[in-house]
């Protein structure tokens, strides 16, 4: 099992803590072990597919989406962005996702220009618990107060909407790629953006399965074994809150770990109580 050193970023509107990373200029490294010091890829044998963050909002973020495969190559070489979001915590914290109402491109334009362009989206008062499922192309951002655990597709890739007229850290405006995102963005309409589940404790429970990831909850007051799956050359685990130990290496809050498939398995032992999100490709 490998455990990373963390890669810190300060934004205009809070933190990043991106604890594995294969993104190219920020990869993660290993942080103890034999190999400490060989990079998330040189273990991986090749680009790692996901990349996974807390976020600890302070400000709104910006109003952005994400291009999806076809387009992101065509225009960028590289890979788009589907990702999740599990909730950590909230101070008050909202969440805006997909659009709430039928709207043109016109409508859109417009709404972007006159700093309206919220009042057309789906707003989310959020709790500890709550999952957002975000594919390629459904316009989202998360609100101030907000403390998120996001895991998706390595990519570095965002077409930011509408960012409040508001300075970056250098005192300038950020740049905006309002008209670049118009053939990203998926128009259609939904009734509800949340995912819905059903709690248990001391046992996995499938949260999201997409193409690209699949991510499972796991509420821990005692000891759990996994058996990883067949189809999948990793297990990347990232505890949220407490702390115990996985397969015999400790972990706490706000750290994550990768188990190859040559494990075979994972055991999971919380120190009293512990929360985790697992995700693998297959």
């Amino acid at each position: 099992m490998y455990k990373f050193k963390p890669i810190l970023k300060t934004l205009v509107w809070g933190t990043e803590n991106w604890v594995l990373s294969g993104v190219h200029g920020n990869e993660s490294v290993v942080a103890e072990g034999p190999e400490a010091g060989r990079t998330l890829n040189d273990i991986y044998g090749g680009e790692f597919p996901l990349l996974i963050k807390f976020i600890d909002a302070h400000d709104d973020l910006s109003i952005q989406v994400h291009p999806d495969d076809e387009l992101a190559k065509a225009r960028h070489g590289c890979n788009g962005k589907t990702e999740m979001w599990y909730v950590i915590g909230s101070d008050n914290g909202h969440l805006l996702s997909g659009f709430s109402k039928e709207i043109t491109k016109e409508e859109y334009k417009a709404k972007v220009d006159d700093g309206t362009i919220t009042d057309a989206l789906s707003r989310y008062e959020i709790a500890e618990g709550d999952v957002f499922f975000l594919p390629a192309g459904r316009i989202h951002a998360i609100g101030g107060g907000s403390h998120i655990a996001e895991i998706q597709q390595t990519s570095d890739i965002t077409y930011r909407i509408y960012d409040y007229k508001r300075p970056g850290l250098d005192g300038k405006p950020r740049e905006l790629h309002t008209e670049l995102a118009v053939d990203a963005i998926d128009w259609s309409v939904r009734q509800d953006y949340r995912t819905h589940y059903e709690h248990k404790q001391n046992a996995g429970i499938e949260i999201v399965k997409c193409p690209y990831f699949t991510t499972d909850l796991y509420d821990l007051t005692e000891e759990v074994k996994v058996s990883l799956s067949e189809n999948s050359p990793f297990l990347v685990v990232i505890c949220f809150e407490g702390e115990g130990s996985v397969n015999g290496t400790n972990i706490k809050a706000g750290e994550a770990a990768l188990i190859m498939k040559d494990e075979a398995e994972a055991i999971f032992s919380p120190s009293g109580t512990m929360k985790l999100l697992t995700s693998r490709i297959e």
